[in-house]
């Protein structure tokens, strides 16, 4: 089968087309036809080792995919291992779902990692009441898109949207933003209170990292909440200190999407079987952001890098 592997850490160079054996049928695992495979951003800390979980060597990257089991139902998947990559991947049975009627393998992987990581920050970790203000850095990525809807959905009093360009800010705008600033503001802190008519902020939404971190737990408001789910600027926040929060009443907390399965009641299903209702129900939209050939990962790669993708990237496995 066509697959793309790495033998070394490193950039998008690293990611190299090849034809690997079959998988085949393996006990206690559900063997899927991947017609489409998801990029996500930690797929490129993946590559270089520096994700959360160490990678080890040889590995095929992609966490998800989505395509047909091999009695033909339609399947979106989280892979345990990596994989995804690949004509063929092997998944753990309590981590295949069926994708429903009116729902394309596009949007069933924007909601998998992308839909569910918004919902789990804004139901889980910031505890969104209605009326909040709420701040979506990188709303035009992945996590962004949804996570604009969503909150406008739930009742934010106000969702305002950083972005790095006017195009990427106009479509925040378009999902329902009521606000979009420049992401690369120098004075983040500045620039959401006057987004916010000069109030601080309840809600954070971050996945930057770096000084945008640190200046939007400045803007928060008492009580007011940052998620933090990952860190695409490659910088890391200042250390939290205990006694400012304690001194602002304000809350930082951390989302790794794998530990919602370690939630009791199906937290992770429940998530996801919302997210498909909302889709069907024309609530909630997917926004393409790259159709790319197998071959091409390492381009899929190199765009996320350079921070110039909107919504959700997949990998076609037919071409």
């Amino acid at each position: 089968m066509r697959a793309v592997q790495v033998t070394e850490f490193g950039g998008p160079e690293v990611l190299q087309p090849v034809e690997l054996p079959d998988p085949g049928e393996v006990p206690d695992r559900v063997l899927i036809e991947v017609e489409h495979a998801g990029v996500n951003y930690a797929d490129t800390h993946q590559a270089e080792n520096s994700y959360l979980a160490e990678s080890t060597l040889p590995m095929v990257p992609g966490g998800e995919v989505a395509g047909r089991t091999t009695d033909g139902r339609r399947v979106v998947a989280l892979l345990n291992d990596g994989g995804g990559y690949a004509q063929r991947a092997l998944a753990d049975p309590a981590r295949v779902f069926e994708i429903p009627d009116g729902v394309d393998n596009l949007t069933a992987l924007a909601l998998l990692v992308q839909g569910t990581t918004a919902w789990l920050l804004l139901r889980r970790n910031a505890h969104l009441e209605p009326g909040e203000s709420v701040v979506v850095h990188a709303a035009a990525g992945g996590v962004g898109t949804i996570a604009v809807q969503l909150a406008k959905a739930w009742g934010a009093g106000r969702v305002i949207a950083t972005a790095s360009s006017a195009e990427k800010r106009e479509l925040a705008m378009k999902l329902g933003a009521d606000v979009a600033v420049d992401s690369r503001a120098e004075d983040m802190t500045a620039t959401l209170r006057e987004a916010n008519d000069g109030r601080r902020v309840d809600v954070v939404l971050d996945m930057t990292g770096g000084p945008v971190t640190d200046q939007s737990v400045a803007a928060l408001a008492p009580f007011g909440r940052l998620a933090f789910f990952g860190m695409a600027s490659r910088q890391p926040p200042q250390p939290v200190q205990l006694p400012s929060l304690l001194k602002h009443s304000t809350s930082v907390s951390g989302m790794w999407l794998p530990h919602a399965f370690t939630l009791p009641g199906n937290v992770f299903g429940t998530a996801l079987t919302e997210l498909f209702g909302l889709v069907r129900a024309g609530s909630l939209r997917a926004v393409a952001g790259g159709d790319y050939a197998l071959s091409e990962a390492r381009q899929a790669h190199e765009a996320l890098r350079a921070r110039g993708t909107i919504g959700k990237l997949v990998l076609d496995t037919s071409r």
